[in-house]
């Protein structure tokens, strides 16, 4: 492995790692939010100590998620320095609009509202934890709003004296479709994996006989089942909108290498590799692909090898097609489990509606060890993204190559590579821990009185 490829793996395995958090946060932080305003309605002491058990794994992960964070801000300047200051007049405003605004919103009523127990007035105490996930949800939109610029570049001009872009129109960065859509989807996602992580503490407790969890659990199929079929759509569509800004990335989801019309959508295949122009394909659905890549029944879908032809002729020799294995089975580890967590849902949905979820153990087996699914569709999500603009860092502007710094040597990136992996198992290791050993704790004796504005009464978990 190269300078660029270690480069690549260390960024690749902390953005993967770091993502894992995200949204578990802007998920949770919603649910929590949620069950904090049916306590504010109903004063029910059940939903508090909903909201203070849900709240306290929130804290888990927004602690372990800023740590993790952190890194790959100084990843910008150690690894990729030249990419640094070739997109910093664009990339950087977003960054610090993310810093200065989303995560002091966030972090600053995290605060309050942690510590506003019995000291805030209701309402305000309510609204901390709705600007909590406000601002996570801000948060992501300003890191999408990079991230959707470098897969298509817009609302720039080139600075003539040093051939940098320049931005000229933040309107433009903020209404870019590749980052209207991918951010849509990604805070659906975001819903998908806080209601499964909810859903999966709950039937936990509710196997223990712990009806008071019954509650999170329902509500947590209320928002998983429409953020999952929603997600679906919003994903399909922003295929048909990376068609047109980067077919190469839709093509070699499907290993297409020869243009069709119509084009058939194989649901699995025996090859598709990079050197491998000639794959088995299994189950084949008409007109699927087209459908899929540009929102028609005969819609046409260009193949790899005739867009390796016209890259050339635009950029230069080269090869231009990504890894076509990781596109093919990335969009399909997305998308099957993704069918695979709506259809659960809608059993989930099913079984509450007519009253048997405490009592499914099926169901609630299978919803305690469902959780890592999210996670997997995440990942499977962001290769796909990333690796089906390669070999561009940013789409037609700059190549990956052409961004990482010459002056960290390999060996400095293989010791800073060992030494992130072995923290990151160790902050692995605590987050388990810590979300194992609060998410398993009973509910302490409620008190079934009252709880007006009252400020003296004993929180049911404390942090």
């Amino acid at each position: 492995m190269d300078l660029v490829d270690l480069a690549r793996l260390q960024f690749a395995s902390t953005s993967i790692y770091h993502f894992f958090f995200v949204p578990v946060t802007i998920g949770l932080a919603f649910l929590v939010a949620l069950l904090h305003t049916a306590w504010f309605r109903s004063h029910d002491p059940r939903h508090k100590g909903l909201t203070k058990f849900f709240g306290t794994l929130l804290l888990i992960n927004v602690a372990i998620g800023v740590v993790t964070g952190l890194v790959q801000e100084f990843q910008f300047g150690m690894n990729w320095s030249k990419y640094s200051v070739f997109v910093g007049d664009v990339f950087g405003a977003p960054l610090a609009m993310e810093g200065l605004a989303a995560f002091f919103l966030e972090s600053t009523f995290l605060g309050l509202w942690v510590f506003g127990w019995n000291v805030l007035p209701r309402g305000v105490h309510l609204l901390s934890v709705w600007l909590v996930a406000a601002g996570a949800v801000l948060s992501a939109a300003f890191i999408m709003a990079a991230n959707s610029w470098m897969q298509h570049p817009v609302g720039y001009a080139t600075d003539t004296a040093t051939g940098r872009p320049v931005l000229n129109s933040i309107g433009d960065l903020f209404t870019n479709p590749v980052f209207v859509w991918g951010y849509l989807h990604v805070i659906l996602a975001s819903l998908v994996t806080g209601a499964m992580v909810m859903l999966a503490v709950s039937a936990w407790q509710l196997r223990r006989g712990r009806r008071l969890f019954k509650t999170s659990a329902v509500l947590s199929l209320v928002v998983l089942l429409p953020a999952s079929a929603l997600a679906l759509g919003v994903g399909s569509h922003l295929g048909v909108i990376e068609t047109g800004y980067q077919p190469m990335k839709i093509a070699a989801a499907e290993a297409q290498w020869t243009t069709c019309q119509p084009c058939s959508f194989s649901l699995f295949q025996i090859g598709g590799g990079n050197n491998d122009e000639t794959p088995t394909k299994i189950i084949e659905v008409p007109h699927l692909l087209s459908i899929l890549a540009t929102g028609t029944w005969d819609g046409k879908v260009v193949g790899l090898n005739e867009l390796q032809q016209q890259s050339v002729e635009q950029y230069g020799a080269g090869n231009y097609v990504p890894n076509v294995f990781v596109q093919y089975w990335g969009m399909r580890v997305m998308a099957y489990l993704g069918t695979l967590v709506f259809l659960f849902a809608l059993w989930g949905a099913w079984l509450a509606l007519r009253r048997k979820l405490p009592t499914s153990r099926a169901f609630l087996f299978i919803a305690t060890w469902a959780v890592p699914i999210p996670f997997i569709i995440n990942t499977a999500g962001w290769f796909l993204t990333e690796n089906g603009r390669q070999p561009w860092i940013v789409q037609g502007l700059m190549k990956t190559s052409d961004g990482a710094s010459t002056t960290v040597s390999a060996t400095e990136l293989i010791i800073s590579l060992v030494a992130f992996f072995l923290v990151y198992i160790v902050l692995a290791v605590l987050d388990l821990v810590l979300m194992l050993r609060f998410g398993r704790r009973d509910l302490e004796e409620i008190d079934e009185s009252s709880d007006d504005d009252a400020r003296t009464d004993t929180p049911v978990l404390t942090y």
